[in-house]
C-alpha cells in the first residue's frame, strides 16, 4: 500500500518548490565559458543597460506610475544579474508566491512518490527554461531584485546571433523594463493574475477523480501556467501541449484568458523595444530581424522541437506575435494613449477573443 500525503503532517503542498529549485539548479547547464574579466564586464554592462533602458521606455510608452511617483532607474526596478541556477531558484520562489495555498495535498492524500515526481518534473522544466530566458521582471520578487537578467544566456545569444553586445543588452533590458513599467502603471495586475492562477489550480486539484492523478495534472498545469505567465495561435493552433491534456473545456477557457493578458504584456513590451530609434540602439533593425528568425526556428534538434511543443513554448511564441499585432492595431486606431487604457483596471483587459480582434476591444473600451 503506497504511503500517502494524508499519513504525513499537514500543511504541505503538492509541489515542493525548494526541492524543485534544488533539482533545477543541479540540472541546469552552466552556459558559455568566458574569461573572468569578460564575465565581470558583462555583469556591469547589463546593470548599466537596465538603467539606461528606463528613459526611452518611458518616452515610447507614455506611461506613468499609478501612484504618481517619478520613475527612474532606481525606482522602477531592482536589477539582479544571475546565472542559470540563480534564475531557477528565483523563479521557484515566484511560482511559490503565485500558487501559495492553491496546491494543498488533498485530505484523502496522494502517494508520496507522486509528490516527489511532481516536484522533479517542475524542477526539470525550470532547468530547461533557465537556458532560454534572457531576462524577467518578477512582480513577486523583492523590490531590490525584481528584474532578473540571465548573464550566460545573454552572452550565448549575442554570440550566436553575432550582434553588437552593447546594443543587444540595452534592447533586452528595454523589454524587461517595459514589464516593470506595466506593473507600476497597473499595480493591481500582479494580484489579478495570481488570483486567476490560484483559482484555476484549485479547480484542477478538486476535479481530479483519482488522488493519484493530482500531482501529475498539477505539475503539468503548473508548468503550462508558468510558461504562460512568463510568457494561441490565431487560426492554425500549435501542436497540443501538456496543458491541453489536463484541462477541462472551462479550465481551458480560464487558462486562455490568462494567456490573453500575457499576450498583451509580452506584445506591448515587444512593440516598445522595437520602437526605439537608432539613436538609442543603432543596430535595432538588424537585432530584431535576427532575433525573430531565432524565435521562429526555435532549436534545430528534434528533441528541442518536441520539448517546445510539450511545454507549450510554441504557443508562447505565438503569444508575442498576437500581442504585438493587437498593440499595433489598437495604436493605429486610437493612438498610444488609447492603448494605455488597458492599464485602467481588470475590466479593460482584452479577452482572448479581443486579442485576435483588436477592433472589438477598441469598440468596447473606447466606444
Amino acid at each position: 500500500m503506497p504511503v500517502t500525503g494524508a499519513a504525513r503532517p499537514g500543511g504541505r503542498e503538492i509541489v515542493d518548490w525548494d526541492d524543485a529549485a534544488l533539482i533545477a539548479g543541479r540540472l541546469a547547464s552552466p552556459g558559455p565559458v568566458a574569461p573572468r574579466e569578460e564575465l565581470e564586464s558583462l555583469v556591469a554592462s547589463l546593470r548599466d543597460a537596465a538603467g539606461r533602458a528606463v528613459e526611452p521606455v518611458l518616452e515610447i510608452t507614455r506611461m506613468s506610475a499609478a501612484d504618481g511617483r517619478s520613475l527612474t532607474a532606481s525606482t522602477l526596478s531592482g536589477v539582479l544579474v544571475v546565472d542559470r541556477p540563480g534564475w531557477a531558484a528565483a523563479s521557484a520562489r515566484s511560482m511559490r508566491a503565485m500558487t501559495e495555498g492553491a496546491l494543498p495535498v488533498p485530505p484523502r492524500g496522494v502517494p508520496l512518490a507522486a509528490e516527489l515526481v511532481a516536484s522533479a518534473e517542475v524542477g526539470a522544466t525550470l532547468a530547461l527554461l533557465s537556458t532560454k530566458i534572457l531576462g524577467q521582471f518578477d512582480p513577486f520578487g523583492p523590490p531590490d531584485a525584481n528584474l532578473l537578467l540571465v548573464a550566460p544566456n545573454v552572452l550565448q545569444t549575442e554570440r550566436e546571433m553575432r550582434v553588437r553586445p552593447a546594443d543587444f543588452r540595452l534592447w533586452v533590458c528595454m523589454h524587461e523594463q517595459t514589464h516593470a513599467l506595466q506593473l507600476a502603471a497597473a499595480p493591481w495586475l500582479a494580484e489579478h493574475l495570481r488570483a486567476r492562477t490560484q483559482t484555476l489550480l484549485r479547480d484542477l486539484t478538486a476535479s481530479a477523480a483519482d488522488p493519484r492523478q493530482v500531482p501529475a495534472r498539477v505539475a503539468g498545469t503548473a508548468r503550462a501556467v508558468y510558461s504562460a505567465v512568463r510568457g494561441t495561435e490565431t487560426g492554425a493552433r500549435p501542436a497540443p501541449s501538456l496543458v491541453d491534456s489536463v484541462l477541462t473545456p472551462s479550465q481551458r477557457q480560464a487558462f486562455d484568458e490568462v494567456g490573453a493578458v500575457m499576450a498583451l504584456l509580452e506584445g506591448h513590451a515587444d512593440v516598445a523595444m522595437d520602437a526605439v530609434g537608432t539613436s538609442v540602439v543603432p543596430t535595432v533593425r538588424s537585432i530584431r530581424r535576427k532575433f525573430s528568425a531565432r524565435r521562429s526556428e526555435g532549436g534545430t534538434g528534434t528533441l528541442d522541437r518536441v520539448l517546445r511543443r510539450l511545454l507549450g513554448m510554441d504557443a508562447k511564441m505565438a503569444q508575442y506575435r498576437d500581442g504585438a499585432a493587437f498593440v499595433r492595431a489598437v495604436t493605429e486606431a486610437v493612438g498610444t494613449d488609447g492603448v494605455n487604457a488597458v492599464w485602467s483596471g481588470p475590466e479593460t483587459l482584452p479577452s482572448a477573443r479581443e486579442i485576435a480582434d483588436p477592433v472589438s476591444w477598441v469598440r468596447r473600451v473606447h466606444g
